[in-house]
């Protein structure tokens, strides 16, 4: 990048020397440019001066009743309007970056998640955030946060992991349990509510992310729900075609409940006992710029989440 060449002369002119200068031009009197300025007419006639000598150049005609640019002042009059302009210009851009987060919240869900939740933010978002634009991104868990390390994004809502994330903090933001999705041929499908120890661990097929230690203690099935085939880490509607096509049932988030029970051969009951779900966080950088933004971010999440029926709103320090 090319350095630009200014003389210690001219790098001590302000934006204001040349916007005075601008108005003498405007107002064809120093009288008068003194007064739209605020400025007493000495004070006036000093900091054109200091503009004439830095640029070794004569602006104005004096001493007559008239203030007349000389030919030299009316060229030079065309680059200081387009200096005043561009300042202008830096400051607009300068207060649009104000928005919160730069503008644009680059925010990553995981495909279980960005259909269900996301449409609730159509409203609240602007309203909370305006100037700023939502740019949203989908994908595996592990590849989100790998990209908002890389700084590609710049917040991730997602469930707890248990690998670590150097340089991501986190804050709870909500609860959402799950239901059951039966294949419609079933012998349980006509329950509105089924006990896990009712069903048989064999016939489930579960989604990456609800597949744990604590879910297969829940099932009675831990060692013997082993068969990789059963575990599919896949979009919620393809989880459910699965159903279909294997019968059995599988275990999915409440938000998804509206898309889901919509498919045909299939039904949703809800869980006896202690119900099985899901923890939604909001990870970012901690080095990130916007730390209040996506505080108030998490905020609104949960104050969304407070409106949604089932699911249960988290403290922000919860861990």
């Amino acid at each position: 990048m090319q350095h630009a060449k200014i003389s210690m002369a001219l790098s001590a002119v302000s934006l204001r020397d040349l916007a005075l200068v601008q108005a003498v031009a405007r107002e064809g009197s120093f009288a008068r440019a003194s007064a739209r300025m605020h400025i007493s007419p000495s004070g006036l006639s000093h900091q054109i001066q200091k503009v004439e000598q830095a640029l070794d150049v004569t602006l104005f005609e004096r001493g007559s009743r008239n203030t007349l640019l000389t030919t030299t002042g009316h060229r030079l009059l065309v680059q200081i309007d387009a200096i005043l302009h561009a300042a202008e210009d830096l400051e607009r851009a300068a207060l649009d970056g104000a928005a919160a987060f730069g503008g644009e919240l680059r925010l990553g869900v995981p495909a279980s998640l960005g259909p269900y939740l996301l449409p609730h933010l159509i409203e609240p978002f602007p309203q909370r955030f305006p100037g700023a634009r939502l740019a949203l991104s989908e994908g595996k868990l592990r590849g989100l946060l790998r990209r908002l390390q890389e700084g590609e994004l710049d917040a991730v809502l997602a469930p707890p992991t248990s690998a670590g994330h150097r340089g991501l903090t986190s804050s709870a933001l909500f609860f959402e349990p799950y239901e059951l999705l039966l294949n419609a041929a079933h012998p349980l499908a006509e329950r509105a509510s089924i006990a896990l120890h009712e069903l048989d661990a064999e016939q489930a097929t579960l989604m990456a992310e609800a597949h744990d230690a604590e879910m297969q203690d829940a099932l009675g099935a831990r060692g013997a729900n082993s068969d990789e085939g059963q575990i599919q880490d896949v979009s919620l509607e393809s989880l459910a075609t699965l159903v279909v096509l294997r019968g059995g049932y599988t275990l999915v988030p409440l938000l998804a409940h509206a898309r889901l029970a919509s498919i045909p051969r299939l039904t949703l009951a809800r869980i006896d006992g202690d119900v099985p779900g899901r923890d939604v966080r909001l990870y970012w950088r901690q080095a990130s710029p916007w730390q209040s933004d996506l505080e108030a971010f998490g905020d609104l999440i949960r104050a969304l989440a407070a409106t949604l029926p089932g699911l249960r709103v988290r403290d922000e320090r919860d861990t």
